[in-house]
């Protein structure tokens, strides 16, 4: 029986060796993304498929690299990404491709369709419109999406704070069903922000009932990550046991230093979940600091109806008083203290000028107001949300996030390039350096967790929660979305004083099967597809 064993191992690997490969890599040390110890292998691919894993000293290929030394990894998935919008800008992804990055995951609260269009605009309509588009035009990674929810409830009630009626509710549910059947992932909330903010627990349930209809996922930026994060939690898990549908949260933190003692709470309430026989996981970006927009200083109720009317509510003085008593007294939530909030930039290059990069508390003594007073009036003065930069999140609790295995990473930023169009705007880090920061970081050089162990968190892990069974592995048949680099070597170089700048230690990215990075550089390769999930054909 040996025997016979060992005479087809033989003729497989033999006839394997005879086959023609497009690529080889060549003696790296292969993670193969599920969490086991790492191994030395050369690996084969043909078109967009990983042909082979192991010894092919006599095979030959189109293209070989000698990848000796380099870890070989699945390629990493950014399970939460802003790159919708900055892949119409250009395609090629750079600020996440150069940290290993194959797989950009849309759709926090707001997703590239359903939407309404105006006259005279000939662009999608629809997810899968959306979908078409970016295809057509070439992308230089995967991408995946969730339907928005605040995206559907804008669709049918606008901006308004009040709850559908059963036809609305209905017309939403459609539109997730549509959005599902087009190859979305499940629904995605953001239920700290108007409108978002307006939806009830019990419509976030409805919604999740069409997608889990679907095999579907629910992810969600909680209702609060401050001073309400505990019961932000029991809603979410609610959603998930209601709807029967596994969920996700968004960036999980905890922000206030007031609050960063409920760490232990927070923990032990998810793992009592999963025990309970829900599936939750999280995903996070290493940072200490947030971005959001100023505007969130400003209570919800105000920000009814959009930028338009919340601005309009500011030039009335009875209202604007009420305004700014909720932001004296914390109403719904007491404000970040003025010193913890840098501003990013502006919409008018005046207001750049004076305040880009400064600290609220600096801005609010040249205005001559207090903070509150000023956020009203750059508010009015630049008619946008004002982009700003929230240090309000403890290293040690992030660690201690960063530990558990249910945790995967994501950007929560557009992927972004080194051009004037890009780099005028301020930035997170994290932009540039998520994924570089977590391996070198934390995984590396503070051995939170083992590199296999890191390697599983942004590959299998992510993979398994999307539904997808093609990816997030290095194994024969799998799809070829594959990153080599240098475990010693990668690193972040962005900063949040000087934050556009590209992370270092990736050499190589393929994605389907096609080198997009070779030696650190972009080959102009646009091979990324639209990762729709086939979710009709698993329809319950």
């Amino acid at each position: 029986m040996r025997n016979k064993l060992g005479l087809i191992a033989f003729l497989f690997v033999t006839s394997a060796a005879a086959q023609p490969y497009d690529v080889i890599l060549r003696g790296g040390t292969v993670y193969d993304g599920k969490g086991g110890k790492p191994f030395v292998a050369d690996i084969a691919l043909r078109a967009d498929t990983i042909a082979f894993v192991g010894d092919l000293s006599s095979a030959k290929a189109k293209s070989e690299w000698d990848v000796k030394t380099m870890a070989v990894a699945p390629g990493f998935i950014n399970m939460l990404s802003w790159a919708d919008g900055t892949l119409l800008e250009d395609g090629r992804a750079m600020s996440d491709v150069k940290q290993g990055v194959t797989l950009e995951v849309f759709g926090e609260g707001i997703s590239a369709g359903p939407r309404k269009r105006k006259p005279g605009d000939k662009r999608w309509a629809t997810l899968g419109g959306y979908f078409n588009h970016l295809e057509k035009k070439g992308i230089g990674v995967n991408v995946a999406s969730l339907v928005g929810a605040t995206t559907v409830r804008t669709y049918v009630l606008g901006s308004v704070d009040r709850k559908p009626n059963s036809a609305e509710l209905q017309q939403m549910k459609n539109l997730v069903k549509q959005a599902m059947e087009e190859g979305a992932q499940g629904v995605g909330s953001s239920l700290i922000y108007a409108p978002a903010t307006f939806a009830q627990t019990e419509e976030l349930i409805e919604l999740c009932k069409a997608a889990a209809a679907y095999r579907g996922i629910y992810m969600t930026h909680m209702r609060s990550e401050s001073d309400k994060i505990l019961e932000a939690l029991d809603e979410t898990f609610r959603i998930a046991s209601e709807a029967n549908i596994p969920a996700e949260i968004y960036h999980l933190k905890i922000n206030h230093a007031r609050n960063w003692s409920k760490l232990d709470r927070v923990l032990t309430k998810i793992d009592s979940a999963q025990k309970a026989g829900l599936r939750i996981s999280a995903n996070m970006y290493p940072y200490v600091a947030s971005a959001t927009g100023l505007k969130e200083r400003v209570p919800v109720w105000a920000q009814e109806g959009g930028l338009t009317e919340m601005l309009g509510r500011f030039k009335k003085p009875e209202i604007r008083r009420r305004i700014l008593l909720d932001m004296q007294n914390g109403v719904p939530t007491k404000n970040s203290d003025a010193k913890d909030v840098t501003l990013l930039g502006f919409r008018k290059d005046s207001l750049s000028k004076l305040y880009k990069g400064k600290r609220l508390d600096e801005v609010a003594l040249l205005h001559g107001k207090n903070a509150d007073e000023t956020v009203l009036d750059l508010l009015t003065a630049d008619r946008s949300s004002i982009p700003a930069l929230y240090f309000l999140i403890s290293e040690d609790n992030m660690r201690a996030m960063l530990k558990k295995s249910y945790v995967s990473i994501g950007s929560d930023a557009g992927a972004l390039s080194l051009e004037r169009k890009f780099t005028d705007k301020g930035a997170h880090p994290r932009a540039y350096g998520s994924f570089a920061r977590f391996l070198g970081k934390y995984v590396r050089d503070e051995k939170l967790i083992t590199l296999e162990e890191g390697i599983r968190r942004i590959t299998s892990q992510p993979a398994a929660t999307l539904g997808l069974t093609d990816r997030g592995v290095l194994a024969l048949g799998k799809a070829a979305d594959i990153v080599v680099f240098d475990p010693t070597a990668i690193h972040d170089m962005a900063t949040f004083d000087a934050p556009h700048q590209y992370a270092l230690g990736v050499s190589h990215v393929f994605v389907n099967g096609i080198p997009v990075l070779i030696d650190g550089e972009h080959t102009g390769a646009l091979p990324g597809r639209c990762l729709r999930g086939n979710r009709n054909s698993q329809k319950k």
